[in-house]
């Protein structure tokens, strides 16, 4: 076999690409980017050279194993959040009071590292907006949505947010993600407490016929589809137990297909209950489609594909960027989830680090604890970069984009790119992002 360090930097091309694709299309070619037969087609043109060279030069091992142990445990985890969640649905209309709407994002933020951010965005994002239906100044509501309910609040297990199941998956303990509560309760905190004393800015430029209207039209929070939060319970504890430290057969090489992809096929069969299970009115009332997890598939087929040759390549060079430090890990790792996707940048600065590990660790780091094989002062910087940074943007993380068409489908005017950063993310997230740099990393 050809020594795999020896990929030229040209292979990440396609892999760039990709990115620049997914980055771009929502912006240049709205309509055409919008069919997910044409992100499919994009994914499959890029992955087909990069599958090409690997075959050639004796990589089909890597390659399967990219599919194998990260695409296909990746994408059922999703399918199976995303399929259980959407039959959970949650209704009603309590009064839109800054202190109501702060709780129901704090519950959010609790749930998204439950459930992952895009499961609590979905369930909770339609019962927010209806909640604030008599008020006239709700953009502000959906911005902070976003950050703490689709991104900030997943940091705290591999269920949360995708970067982190990847790193999951190359050796960090489900509990370990835990150690990040310092982080996550203080981000949560100014943020809800930021988001409230705003709201309640708001809430004084209120039209009193808005809030009587609002205190009319109450009604009590209901939810519908509860089997299913027995069946996400399921899935918290498959990916929690069923590995191989828990289960040490399954990393033998002898080990059966089946046994290797055990927790899979757990998730699968949960997933198969729970549509089984969920009267198709839930569903409905949902506006469940299956178009968002067959985007998230097509696209990361390609991402998963593409980014293979990047990863060795950067395994190998990864003393030639000079990002040594834990806070340049934060900020870099967190500058490319801000406009590119968040987790295939976690999995690459994973690499980079891995790299650092195999070529010299600088005297800053020599004697660090090590966690999945890397210094874990770094793993908690690429971890908080990557989930705290998806916030950044609309394109940093999957459930920004489909929150923000929600809130439009419903009348509510969402700014532009551009202006999202200049009006929120830059004024509001980015100085939060520095403290939480300056005091833990």
């Amino acid at each position: 076999m050809k020594d795999i360090f020896d990929i030229p930097f040209w292979c990440s091309i396609p892999f760039i690409a990709m990115l620049l694709a997914i980055a771009t299309g929502p912006l240049i070619a709205e309509k055409w980017w919008g069919q997910n037969k044409n992100k499919l087609l994009v994914s499959l043109l890029l992955s087909i050279p990069v599958t090409i060279y690997m075959l050639a030069n004796g990589l089909s091992e890597n390659l399967l194993e990219t599919i194998l142990s990260d695409y296909v445990p990746f994408i059922i985890l999703l399918g199976s959040l995303f399929i259980i969640t959407g039959g959970i649905h949650l209704s009603g209309d309590i009064k839109a009071t800054p202190l109501n709407n702060a709780l129901f994002l704090g519950v959010g933020y609790i749930l998204a590292s439950i459930m992952g951010t895009t499961g609590a965005a979905m369930l909770l994002i339609r019962p927010v907006i209806a909640t604030n239906s008599e008020r006239k100044y709700t953009t502000h509501t959906i911005l902070f949505f976003i950050a703490a309910v689709a991104n900030c609040g997943g940091l705290l297990t591999p269920i949360g947010d995708p970067p982190l199941f990847m790193l999951y998956l190359r050796g960090a303990e489900f509990s370990w993600f835990l150690n990040l509560f310092p982080e996550w309760i203080f981000t949560g905190t100014l943020l809800l407490l930021v988001y409230y004393f705003v709201d309640r800015y708001h809430y004084k430029k209120e039209d009193w016929v808005n809030l009587a209207e609002d205190s009319i039209q109450v009604k009590p929070i209901r939810v519908t589809g509860n089997i299913n939060f027995l069946f996400l319970i399921g899935v918290v504890i498959a990916v929690a137990f069923i590995n191989k430290g828990n289960i040490t057969q399954m990393g033998e090489e002898t080990a059966s297909i089946w046994l290797k992809h055990l927790r899979e096929i757990v998730l699968i069969i949960l997933t198969v209950l729970s549509l089984y299970c969920t009267k198709a009115e839930v569903r409905k009332k949902n506006k469940f489609s299956w178009e968002p997890i067959t985007e998230v598939a097509y696209l990361f087929l390609g991402i998963f594909i593409t980014m293979s040759p990047t990863l060795i390549w950067l395994a190998k060079n990864a003393g030639s960027f000079g990002v040594t430090e834990p806070w340049q890990f934060l900020y870099a790792s967190g500058i490319l989830s801000s406009f590119l996707d968040n987790t295939p940048t976690a999995v690459a600065f994973y690499d980079l680090a891995h790299g650092l590990v195999n070529s010299g660790l600088p005297v800053s780091l020599s004697g660090a604890t090590m966690v999945a094989g890397i210094p874990e002062i770094l793993l908690r910087a690429i971890c908080v970069g990557a989930v705290f940074f998806g916030a950044m943007t609309y394109i940093g993380n999957g459930p920004n984009f489909m929150v923000k068409s929600i809130a439009e489908e419903s009348g509510i005017k969402m700014p532009g790119f551009f202006a999202y950063m200049l009006k929120f993310s830059l004024i509001v997230l980015l100085p939060i992002y520095i403290l939480v740099q300056l005091i833990f990393v």
